[in-house]
């Protein structure tokens, strides 16, 4: 530690907090002392609010009128390569330090004292009485299985008072027990064995060990086909992570998969990983933080915001399914997770490993000039092949205009009943049908805050607008002409999709994999390990079920609708369908058991359906990449996104003209603005949206441009502004 990071009592420190104020502020350093880094609690007007020591305070006015820092809190401080983190997303992003500091303090009691706490889990008696409360509160105790409660949380989760808990506890049906808080983790133990690998897999695992063993940054494409066994590969590699005594971070693309990947990592090491997502309990994400932050924590499996803990000593960091749109952020700070893993890893000397049988085109373009390091699994593990990949050409089938399974699909799905296995029928499309209008007077039900159709969710009875989340009951008569029974549905989504495949396989038990039909993270964990254990002959999925799971039933997948994704004008169209009908695809005949995907569609002649049933994936992506380079489109040049909401649409109008008619600073590296124009979602919880595009060169210094273009400008109150670069999504 230098002198400059240590600061006297009563030196003046910058203390940079999470409040909305664009700079760090100056405080007098408290008795003992304060070194840069520490979290402290310092008074904000009438509060106590957090923050970090970030540096030399400024000065320049009166030092009497300065206040003191209230209180070091216990908890490591945050280090350089942290702090530098921050400073640089939030540079790229265009997301002010505050805001960058938010994400990564978001662990609820940090400034709680070391002290025991009483937690609350399941007991092993029965009560003596079952009510409605006392079941609520044994049903969630049930499904956060060992994870321990406090009584708040435990009341407020299962909506009870905490008399109704004590009263379990009295009985036996609930242990009240007394343990520290922040309790460091299990060890993992990396000496033990894996599973054995197959000579490739050997060979893949070999060299990010003998990267690893470098202890310098570096980043990897991992790309293998679905089934090659990329998890035991790349958990070698955190087995070297963990041999020298650093921390590892794998971030998974859907929280409903660390259920799973839990449990492998259990069984590779011997005890149980760190969870960070939002299906963890309040008192487990403080845990998990402070103890990343002392070196408790040797294995976090997290969700995208996982990026932003306070790791010790990071020396890994693996992005699974690196593809995947979710890891963009896309309220509050737009960041794409991907991108951030690779500048955390070059700040802290960390190996990235990008994992995927489908890559994103930025991640194949670096893999192909030599930015990235590119390892290949090209065969399944084991005896296990690629599934049989087979179209349906549907202007060839005559299917009623409510009926979308075809007689091809129908019989294969038959076929694998009689066998014993599992068929998967596919539709990227949520709830019950995606439009309801009336006969009458055609008025379409929408969302009265949103330019957006209202989805019908029949097993929730219920419309949803899936732009904003608002939901209103499914009504009797026509809102416009108020006419009844004349509301009729148009089109099929999974719960419709659902509703016909009860009526084609009466013997058949279906489960619906949609995250709308389930309450909380643990719910839909319980119900894919339930599918993979062989409780349903038909699963209907939409775009979760892409997402790396493994049923070792499945044999049978069906796309209902391919040619939904190439619907619209996103440039990543294409990439989008080619990635999503793979990965669906290669969920059949992971096991002992061949499988067939068949692909039902109105283009069997499109480019994108010709290249997935070819397998010709680098002809796809030299092609896409070949069109791309031709456009100057990511990752060939920039894109950023601004999108300008009010509650009056000419506001934002007005505002958009007046960046596009003042765009030198842009005009000056190269870049154009495009717009203003209606977002494609014009109008969302009651705002009109407003959208300008700006390309660049792929060499333009694209952010301090924007910075000068935005420089200076005054929002009135009602006026919104948002930056996004590197958007993945035009909505």
């Amino acid at each position: 530690m230098g002198q400059s990071d240590y600061f006297d009592e009563g030196a003046l420190v910058a203390v940079l907090t999470t409040q909305p104020l664009g700079r760090a502020l100056d405080y007098k350093a408290p008795e003992g002392g304060v070194m840069r880094g520490a979290f402290v609690e310092v008074p904000l007007g009438p509060r106590k609010v957090i923050g970090v020591v970030w540096g030399a305070g400024a000065g320049g006015f009166d030092l009497k009128k300065a206040r003191s820092i209230a209180r070091v809190l216990d908890v490591a401080p945050m280090r350089e390569e942290m702090r530098a983190f921050l400073e640089k997303c939030g540079a790229y992003t265009l997301t002010s330090l505050p805001q960058m500091l938010r994400l990564a303090t978001r662990a609820p009691g940090l400034s709680n004292p070391p002290s025991m706490q009483k937690v609350y889990r399941m007991g092993h008696k029965a009560p003596d009485r079952m009510t409605d409360a006392r079941g609520r509160v044994l049903a969630v105790l049930e499904e956060f299985g060992a994870l321990g409660f406090t009584l708040g949380e435990l009341a407020e989760q299962a909506g009870v008072t905490s008399s109704v808990v004590k009263g379990l506890v009295k009985q036996g049906a609930v242990h009240e027990e007394d343990t520290p808080r922040d309790l460091p983790f299990a060890r993992l133990d990396a000496s033990r064995p894996g599973k054995e690998l197959t000579e490739a897999q050997g060979v893949a695992a070999d060299r990010l060990v003998q990267g690893q063993k470098a202890g310098v940054f570096g980043a990897t494409l991992l790309w293998g086909i679905t089934g090659s066994g990329k998890t035991e590969v790349y958990l070698e590699a955190v087995a070297e992570a963990l041999r020298q005594g650093r921390q590892a971070l794998v971030l998974l693309p859907e929280i409903a998969l660390s259920a799973d990947f839990m449990r492998r990592v259990e069984a590779r090491f011997g005890a149980k990983a760190a969870e960070w997502h939002s299906g963890v309990t309040m008192t487990e994400r403080r845990r998990v933080w402070k103890m990343v932050g002392e070196g408790g924590a040797q294995l976090v499996i997290g969700a995208r915001s996982a990026l932003f803990l306070p790791f010790q000593d990071l020396g890994l960091i693996v992005v699974d399914e690196e593809h995947d749109s979710s890891y963009k952020q896309e309220e509050g700070a737009l960041y794409n997770a991907r991108d951030m893993a690779v500048l955390r890893g070059s700040l802290c000397g960390a190996q990235v490993v990008l994992a995927s049988a489908t890559p994103s085109l930025e991640s194949w373009s670096n893999a192909q000039s030599g930015k990235y390091e590119l390892i290949e699994l090209t065969s399944r593990y084991g005896v296990a092949v690629l599934p049989e990949l087979r179209t349906i050409d549907m202007r060839q089938v005559k299917l009623p205009s409510n009926r979308w399974i075809s007689p091809q699909l129908e019989s294969a799905v038959k076929a694998r009943m009689l066998k014993g296995e599992q068929s998967l029928l596919f539709l990227n499309r949520r709830g019950y049908a995606p439009v309801t209008l009336c006969r009458k007077c055609g008025e379409q039900i929408a969302c009265t805050d949103c330019d957006a159709r209202m989805v019908e969710h029949r097993f929730l009875k219920q419309l949803m607008c899936h732009q904003c989340g608002a939901t209103r009951p499914i009504p009797e008569v026509c809102p416009s002409c108020e006419a009844e029974d004349t509301l009729a549905v148009v089109g099929p989504g999974v719960e419709r999709l659902a509703e016909e495949a009860a009526e084609r396989f009466p013997e058949a038990r279906v489960a619906v994999l949609s995250s709308d039909l389930f309450g909380s993270a643990r719910a839909l964990k319980a119900q894919i390990m339930a599918i993979a254990e062989g409780a349903a002959d038909v699963i209907i999925g939409t775009q979760l079920v892409a997402k790396g799971h493994n049923f070792p039933l499945l044999t049978l997948v069906g796309i209902i609708d391919a040619d939904l994704s190439l619907k619209g004008s996103d440039m990543r169209a294409a990439e989008r369908t080619f990635q999503q009908m793979r990965q669906v695809s290669g969920r059949a005949g992971r096991a002992e058991k061949a499988g067939v995907a068949m692909l039902q569609t109105y283009q069997p002649e499109h480019p994108v359906l010709r290249a997935i049933m070819s397998g010709e994936e680098r002809q796809f992506w030299r092609a896409e990449a070949d069109e791309r380079r031709l456009s100057g489109m990511p990752p060939f040049g920039r894109l950023a996104g601004v999108v300008i909401s009010a509650p009056n649409e000419r506001d934002a109008f007005d505002l958009g003209e007046h960046l596009a008619r003042n765009a030198a600073p842009l005009a000056k590296i190269g870049a154009q603005v495009f717009g203003p124009a209606p977002a494609p979602v014009a109008r969302v919880r009651g705002r009109h949206r407003v959208r300008l595009l700006v390309k660049a060169p792929k060499d333009a210094p694209l952010q301090a441009a924007l910075r000068a273009w935005l420089k200076g400008l005054k929002l009135p109150n009602q006026l919104r502004l948002s930056v996004d670069i590197d958007p993945q999504s035009f909505y």
